[in-house]
Parts: C-alpha cells; structure tokens; sequence
C-alpha cells in the first residue's frame, strides 16, 4: 500500500503485507494515513505483536529512527475468529505488548494511571455490566454449551501448544500440569471442566493434554472436546484455573475466583492468586482499573456496520446481539424447498446455526428443525418435527421488489404459525393478544415509527413518480392492489378476494369520495398477473396511481381500504383511518375499521404496541453493511441511504432478462 486516506493526516508505516492486508486496519488508524514504507509525515510503524512477521518492522523503525507500535488482537474482538473475519478491536502499545511480563507495556501504565476517577470507575463497572449481560467474549461465534455435569464446577482451561502468551507470560508445558493438578487437589469436592482450546479441538493444532488424563483425573475430570462459548462454562464455575488464557480475564469479569500459573497481564494486581511473584511493576488495584485500561484505554474498536471508530460499548453491545440471535435456533436446521440464490440468505438469517437443505420427496428424520418458506407443506416426516419455522419477507424490506430478487434486509421466522394466516395463531398474534410491554420499548417503537415516516420508508421504496390531490378535492380513499394469488389473499381474505371486487365495494360505500387505485408493484413490472376484471378499474375510481411511491401517496390522501395489503399497516403509522376488508395481522386491535372478525384478537392495542411488535419483537433484520444481525432502527437507516444511493435500478444483466422473461409470460 503506498498510501490509505486523507494524506494531510500524519501517516503509519506498515511494511508487513499481512498486517496491511487486514480488512478494517484503516478503520482502526482513521486519525492515520498507512503506508507500505515511511515517509515524511511518518508517525511510528506497525508491528503484530511477538510474531517473527514484526522482526521486519522492528528493522524498520530502528533504520529509520521512528517509534514502533504494537498491535495484537483485542480483548473483544469479533463474532468468528481468523482471517474471515477481521478484528473489530485492536490494541495499541508503544511500550511492549501486553502479554510479555518481561518488559512494561502501555496497558500497565493505563492500570496505574493516577488520572483515573470515579467516572472512569463507574465507566467500567458498567462495561463489566454490560459484558456479562451480553455474554460476550474475544471470540464470539461458539454456541452456549449445555451443562456437561452438575455445577458448581471448576474451570481449568488448556491452550494451544506454543501459543505466544505462554511463553511470554513466563510459562511452559508443565505449568498446565500443574494447574489441573492444583485444581483438583484444591477443589477435592466439585468437578473439573477442562476446556480444550478451539483450535485443538478442530485437530489444526495441539495442546497441553495430548497424552491423556491419569485414571485418577479421568474419575473427575470432564473434558469440553466442543467448541463452546466461555461465558456458559464461566456462569456456573466456583473457580477458574489458567496458565495465561484470557478465559482468566474473562472470570474476572464474571466475578469468579481465577488461579494463574503463569503471568498473564490480569495476574500480579492482587486480583488473581498467583503461582509466581508478579513484576515489581505491578501493584494491587481494584477491579475496575484494570477493566477500564484494557477495555476503554488500551484498545481501538470500529463499529461493523458504518466502518467508523467506535467505543467498546458499541461493539459490545453489537456482539451481545449478535449472540443473542445466534442461539435462538437449533444447531442443526433442515431447509426445505429453497431456490438457489435463497439458499445464502437462508443461511444468513440462520446464523449460529448449521443449515442443511434437503431435496423436495426426502423423508425428514423425527427431531429436527424444519425451516420453510411460507405456507409450504412439511415434506414427509419419520416422526413428528422439534420446531417448524416459517420464512416470509419482514415489512422493512428492501429497495426493489421481492420478485426481482432484492436482496432482503428483513425476513419474519415464526415457529408458531405466519402472519397473513389468519386461520391459526402465529408469533406475531401472540405477542399482540398475550405480551406486555414496557414504557421504554413503547419509546422505542414511537421513536422508530416516526423515523420511518420522516425517512419515507416503506416494504419496497419502489417508484419514483408523484401525485398530487386536488386542492378543492373530495375526501380521498386510497385502495392499494394486491397480487391475486399471493398467500396473505388466500389466508387472509374473506368475502371479498379480488382487487376489482374491492374497488367496486369501496365505490359503492362512498359514491361522493374521490377514490384512487394503486395496482400492485410486481403487477406493474409485469411479474405477476393482472387480478380478474382488474384492466377495467379505471370505471370504478377516480383515478389510477401507478408510478408513485407509496410514503408520497399516503401523504395525499384521508384513508385507505385494503384487502390484507401492508399498505394499511403503513397507513397506521403515518395516522391515517384504515378500512380492512381481509384479516391482515394487523386488524382486529382496535385500531382499524373491520369487515371481518377474529374471535382470537380482542385485545386492545395501541399504534405503538403493535409496531412494537410488528417492526421490533417479530422480524429478524440483516444489515447490508456487515452482513450479520441489526437493529429495526440501522435497518431503517441503511433503507433510506440504499434509496438515497439510487443503487437500485440499475438491476443486473441477469435480473433485467428475467423480468423481461417473467413480463412475457404474464401478459394476458
């Protein structure tokens, strides 16, 4: 790289290509311009750590008279470990680096420093809060692990073999003897959990009990050979046993009593009890201190869903979501009945989970998750399903119609039922008929309700034309089409079923009002068909709107009359009377005029209730910036900047063949 950034800013030099090649570094340095080789401006040179790669840049600094900065791994760093996924959090030492307790580092300057006060203490107090309320760790891709015995335990953690912070953390082979030795012997009531490390567990490489235990240690050892998220093992553990591991640190943070064998950068505080003497560097301190140096002071975090600097609030509390929907599924989930290109996407909105796709016609085995979309058929069973969950297109969906295959920002996964089905209860009527809901998520759902009016943000953000009522015009009725076929008709309609069967009830209620018809998108483009007698709906209205997005469109008019359509429920939200004809999910709360009746809802709801349960509690949402997991609210905001982009109609090769091909089949 001969130069990243705004090159008024002072420069870092970062001579080794696989430190330079690392995805978010420039995020990480936005205060600096990198560069492969110093320069004028040149600040300091990057190093990774202890590794033999940092030899060069360590040549480099001292040739060229310039400081050289450590960077390693923070302390959180990401959901996956290695090169598929960058560090979201790095530290920074000018000093050492903090895993050799041979030489001082900038993190024991940070512990020490005497500037720290009871802002920095309640700071991280709350860090250490929000760390364990988000069970969070470095690595956070591991699901939780059922218990594999009784707790209380004892927690001994194993490393790999020649890891760095071993050796420079004045340890060796045998101290991890020593530590399982020491952990049963101190502990002779309560079982050991020796957790293997992920790596040595995935055979890539080895660690400190490849011989085996002694049949003396086997009677109460148990030995975690899965890949496991620490907090599960740490919330139950009297103990924690450690040579250097940041599982250690992570006890700590999880107030459990940490036993070290070698010289962690956590060891020597007075906060662990320690095998050897602690460097006269280091001093007792409470808690707090070294919490607030290495998490707030010491390191550098950029926020994966802007690529900006952020603190390690942010990240934790991205992780800690990230987490959250990772286990809210089985390990292993079947999917059924997929196209080619849903199948990422499946995965995606699954993750945490391994996704398995099974042919149409194959018999599914009795205990498995079943994933499928809509209201499709189970596939035959050998016996009855652990859970069924229905996919549908969330209502923040996209920029451009499902049908040309955007990518969407949002699905619905329901174990119960599905929405637009009114015939049975789904997830979504359960949460409106049973849940109770708090001032600060009504806040919530009020904030987010008004953003999206103000964005003008809808399921589609399609069209790009306008219409405007006219000044001296009748009370306007807006009636939005919908595609004939589609399953929310089937499901969710009653009497009336047809686009042009509602126009004429709604003309023939209010001959006086000025009535405006809106075909269906996907009609429009011609990749869905015409409803019957719908070419003459022209007759029964005032006027047909076709290329007009639908926020402009509800800003023109007094009321809208739907069938099941989810331009009612965007009606709602901008306050406008709502006529349902169908059961859409959101009819039969109190907050709709309805035709129709559903002896399961009536419970009286208010406008926030139900986006709340609609926009926040119902949907999962994926954001188009980091790919993983987001908020209703980035969802919203990362909709508004893909319709400011004007990144949609420009629709690839492919995509403008098929709708040329789809519009020629579905004339009539």
């Amino acid at each position: 790289m001969s130069g990243v950034g705004d090159e008024s800013r002072p420069s870092l030099a970062v001579p080794t290509r696989g430190v330079a090649r690392i995805a978010t570094l420039a995020a990480l340095f936005d205060d600096h311009a990198l560069c492969d080789r110093p320069r004028g401006d040149t600040r300091a040179v990057l190093a990774w750590g202890r590794k033999p790669s940092a030899a060069r840049a360590e040549r480099l600094a001292r040739a060229q008279g310039l400081p050289l900065w450590w960077v390693e791994d923070a302390f959180l760093r990401s959901i996956d470990a290695g090169s598929a996924a960058p560090p979201l959090g790095v530290v920074v030492d000018d000093e050492g680096i903090y895993y050799d307790a041979a030489v001082p580092s900038r993190l024991e300057r940070l512990v020490a420093d005497p500037a720290l006060d009871e802002a920095a203490r309640a700071r991280a107090e709350s860090l250490q809060a929000a760390w364990v309320q988000g069970r969070v760790s470095k690595y956070n891709a591991a699901r939780e692990l059922a218990a594999p015995c009784a707790g209380p335990w004892v927690l001994a953690v194993d490393q790999t073999a020649g890891d760095a912070s071993i050796g420079f953390g004045r340890a060796g082979p045998t101290d991890f003897v020593q530590m399982l030795e020491a952990a049963l012997d101190e502990h002779p009531g309560l079982p050991v959990l020796l957790k293997l490390h992920p790596e040595v567990v995935q055979g890539r490489k080895r660690g400190h009990f490849g011989a085996g235990l002694t049949p003396g240690q086997a009677a109460r050892v148990t030995v975690v050979a899965a890949d496991a998220h620490a907090p599960s093992l740490l919330e139950p553990a009297a103990a924690v046993y450690a040579v250097t591991s940041q599982v250690g640190f992570e006890g700590l943070l999880w107030g459990k009593p940490v036993r070290c064998f070698g010289m962690p950068f956590y060891a020597g505080w007075g906060l662990t009890q320690d095998a050897q003497a602690p460097p006269q560097r280091r001093h007792p301190v409470p808690l707090w201190r070294l919490v607030h140096a290495a998490l707030a002071g010491y390191a550098r975090y950029v926020d994966p869903e802007t690529g900006r600097r952020c603190e390690p609030e942010r990240l934790i509390e991205w992780l800690a979501l990230q987490r959250r929907m990772r286990e809210r599924f089985a390990p292993e989930v079947v999917a059924v009945g997929f196209s080619r290109w849903k199948k990422p996407i499946v995965r995606a909105y699954f993750g945490g989970s391994q996704v398995r796709f099974l042919r149409g016609g194959r018999t599914l085995a009795a205990g498995q998750t079943v994933a499928l979309w809509g209201r499709r058929p189970l596939p035959p069973l050998a016996g009855p399903p652990a859970a069924v969950v229905r996919l549908e297109d969330g209502f923040l969906r996209s920029v451009g119609l499902g049908a040309e295959l955007a990518r969407p920002l949002s699905w619905v996964m329901d174990d119960l039922g599905i929405h637009y089905d009114a015939g049975a209860p789904s997830r979504l009527e359960q949460l409106l008929a049973e849940a109770e809901f708090d001032d600060a998520l009504r806040s919530r759902a009020r904030a987010l309700r008004e953003r999206i009016v103000a964005l003008g943000v809808t399921k589609y953000n399609v069209g790009s034309g306008d219409w405007q009522r006219l000044p001296d015009a009748r009370r306007v009725l807006l009636v939005p089409g919908q595609v004939e076929t589609d399953a929310s008709i089937a499901y969710g309609a009653t009497d009336l079923r047809s686009n042009i069967g509602l126009l004429q009830a709604v003309r023939r209620a209010h001959p006086d009002a000025c009535v405006v018809y809106k075909p269906h998108p996907d009609v429009v483009a011609r990749l869905r068909r015409r409803g019957r007698g719908e070419e003459v709906a022209a007759r029964h209205c005032d006027a047909v709107v076709v290329d007009v997005p639908m926020h402009r469109l509800l800003s023109q008019v007094d009321e809208v009359h739907v069938l099941t359509s989810l331009a009612g429920f965007e009606a709602l939200l901008r306050g406008l009377r709502v006529v349902t004809y169908g059961l859409p999910f959101y009819a039969g709360w109190g907050l709709t005029e309805d035709h129709a009746l559903c002896a399961r809802r009536h419970r009286r709801r208010t406008l926030d209730e139900l986006v709340a349960a609609a926009l926040i509690l119902y949907p999962t949402y994926l954001s188009r910036a980091s790919g993983a997991f987001t908020t209703p609210e980035r969802a919203v905001e990362e909709l508004a900047q893909w319709q400011a982009s004007g990144a949609s109609p420009g629709l690839p090769a492919w995509r403008r063949l098929r709708r040329m091909l789809l519009s020629v089949t579905r004339r009539n």
